[in-house]
């Protein structure tokens, strides 16, 4: 059968008119993924007859009841091997990770461990024994990362949507170089419990999905308080405006401002948004790189080293090349190093906000351009 674009909202309007089953779903998944030319997207899959069962099993009063879903290969699934994209690494967790596990009791059923930068440590792609994912629409070009599989699997149609996490725009940028809503949600609202961390208190699970509905659904699904997450929270009501106010970025701030390709894009995109009703506010994003460059170029990297320190001390050499150098980097910075880089996170928090106080929103590229 051909399904074309998988969203919840054309799949269950399928099942209620009897026009397929959550069965016939799962079937067509496994039957393009079995025909799909790039095989580095999944690391491990689920036997098609397993999750074909636990589809058609699903109460169809569920919101996500039998759809099938991916995870990237650092969040538990039980039955399957954690490895966070290193072979040596691996263990075989007895529960699911809570987001999955959730997103199970509202139905969503997962298919399989989605290939990642290993360790969630990169932003192309490239980085794991398994091999690079390639975009979907030219596989002369990286997929991004450091979630990967994740990207490309629902690009694909290989899964209705996909679970990845976001440190430091690990969902955001393969979903971009993908045509996907990434959404990476504040801190803790998704619990990252059953995740393996790279940087623990900046640690998101993120969401992949074909429609921004699709997110906000299983956002809805898996969030809130978790008791073995310390940064887990619960949701907040935010209002908008009516004529939301919208950061964009000045013309000298603009990240590939001198590609004129590039640059049109994002003028196109501001005009649409002004196009909306929304008020468009230039805003000063130094402040926003400058904190972003702590996490890899100063003390902050030691978290990442925290996550891994005792199997990083036994394997160096199970470890990627390049993660393993931004690893043995960490060990260059001391105590004090951080309470410094503490400080200057606290400064340009300040900063930020008083340009956040300004909008209601932020509208930026997601990355340089390719």
């Amino acid at each position: 059968m051909n399904l074309g674009l998988l969203d919840i909202a054309t799949l269950r309007a399928g099942f209620a008119a009897g026009a397929f089953t959550p069965g016939d779903v799962v079937d067509a998944v496994y039957d393009r993924i079995e025909a799909y030319r790039d095989p580095a997207v999944f690391i491990a899959l689920r036997p098609r007859a397993a999750v074909r069962d636990e589809a058609m099993a699903a109460d169809p009063s569920l919101p996500l009841a039998g759809l099938p879903f991916a995870v990237k290969d650092n969040i538990d699934v039980a039955g399957l091997p954690t490895t966070a994209g290193c072979p040596d690494f691996a263990y075989a967790p007895g529960r699911d990770a809570t987001v999955v596990a959730r997103l199970r009791a509202a139905g969503a059923v997962p298919i399989g461990k989605t290939n990642l930068d290993q360790f969630a440590t990169g932003l192309n792609g490239t980085r794991s024994p398994h091999g690079a994912p390639r975009c979907v629409f030219d596989e002369r070009y990286i997929s991004g990362g450091s979630s990967s599989g994740s990207a490309v699997a629902v690009a694909a149609g290989l899964a209705v949507f996909a679970l990845g996490t976001d440190t430091a725009g690990s969902g955001r940028v393969p979903a971009s170089f993908n045509n996907l809503v990434g959404l990476k949600p504040t801190r803790g609202l998704l619990p990252a419990s059953g995740v393996v961390p790279a940087c623990r208190s900046l640690d998101c699970v993120s969401i992949f999905a074909n429609v921004a509905s699709d997110a906000a659904t299983v956002l809805a699904a898996a969030q809130g308080m978790d008791a073995e997450d310390p940064f887990s929270r619960a949701p907040a009501t935010v209002a908008l405006p009516a004529r939301p106010r919208v950061g964009i970025l000045k013309a000298e701030e603009r990240i590939g401002g001198n590609e004129a390709g590039y640059a049109a894009l994002y003028e196109r995109s501001c005009a649409v948004a002004e196009g909306l009703g929304w008020t468009l506010v230039e805003i000063d994003d130094a402040p926003f790189r400058a904190a972003a460059s702590l996490l890899y170029e100063d003390a902050f990297v030691a978290e990442r080293l925290a996550a891994l320190r005792g199997f990083f001390a036994r394997s160096p050499d199970a470890v990627d090349p390049a993660v393993r150098a931004i690893l043995e980097r960490a060990r260059g910075f001391d105590a004090a190093d951080l309470f410094d880089a503490q400080a200057r996170l606290m400064a340009l928090r300040r900063q930020a906000g008083a340009e956040l106080a300004k909008v209601d929103a932020l509208l930026l590229p997601t990355a340089p351009e390719i």
